[in-house]
């Protein structure tokens, strides 16, 4: 049986319907009124979306999260083959850039990346199939609808991605406090991926071992680490930096 995905925000729905998702219900809060929900309910009369008015306590039903008065049934998004989307990247654009996420267990962290990923110009990310956190309903609302307009490759080993990314002339970067290189010691101006690992303990020892480069953040505070969204977010925006 196939799965379904469920998306909860207005927004977010808003931009799935943009993206051309398959969406198979949609179901609003009765009587509620206001520029999000109207642009909301034209699309959904544009694209002939089946739906339903509801009373907020049957939108509480179906979710317990903020769901901002929608509620969305649609198809899983479908995942990219990695080495299709690498050279496929590196073949329309001069300087690709990639996030490799090692592990990564939040899904409000994964959409996070996800929303930064795609303000930055990230042409792919890179999960692993297991292990690390789910494109589920609360990933996908937290990137903002994100989650539709940037390529997600699933593999079954991280190793082989980053093996693939380096013949292909990819230099592969790993954020890590085990290292002495800052982020902005790095020339990013080539292909690039970036490495995120997990939130309780990073990039594992298997990956650090053969990316091109380890770099950190630097920390002036007592506390020991960045929230990995974070850190991404600011490695990114380095690489954005010398590429303006």
């Amino acid at each position: 049986m196939e799965n379904k995905l469920q998306i909860h925000g207005t927004r977010a729905i808003i931009e799935a319907i943009q993206a051309g998702e398959d969406i198979d219900k949609i179901f609003l809060q009765r009587g509620l009124n206001n520029a999000l929900t109207s642009e909301l309910n034209t699309l959904i009369k544009k694209h002939g979306i089946n739906f339903s008015y509801v009373p907020v306590e049957k939108l509480n039903r179906l979710t317990q999260r903020n769901h901002q008065g929608a509620v969305a049934n649609l198809s899983p998004i479908s995942f990219h083959n990695c080495e299709t989307l690498i050279d496929t990247t590196i073949a329309k654009e001069k300087q690709p850039l990639f996030i490799i996420l090692d592990q990564l267990s939040d899904v409000r962290n994964f959409g996070a990346i996800i929303r930064t990923a795609e303000c930055t110009g990230v042409h792919g990310i890179i999960i692993a199939k297991k292990g690390g956190a789910p494109l589920n309903g609360v990933a996908v609302k937290t990137s903002a609808g994100a989650a539709f307009n940037i390529p997600i490759a699933k593999v079954d080993h991280i190793k082989d991605a980053i093996y693939y990314l380096q013949g292909s002339g990819v230099q592969v970067v790993a954020a890590t406090e085990k290292s002495e290189t800052l982020v902005y010691d790095l020339d990013y101006s080539g292909p690039t991926a970036i490495v995120m690992g997990r939130e309780d303990s990073g990039v594992s020892s298997g990956v650090l071992k053969i990316v091109d480069h380890k770099a950190k953040l630097p920390l002036q505070g007592d506390i020991a680490s960045l929230n990995v969204s974070v850190a991404c977010g600011a490695m990114l925006y380095e690489v954005v930096r010398q590429r303006l």
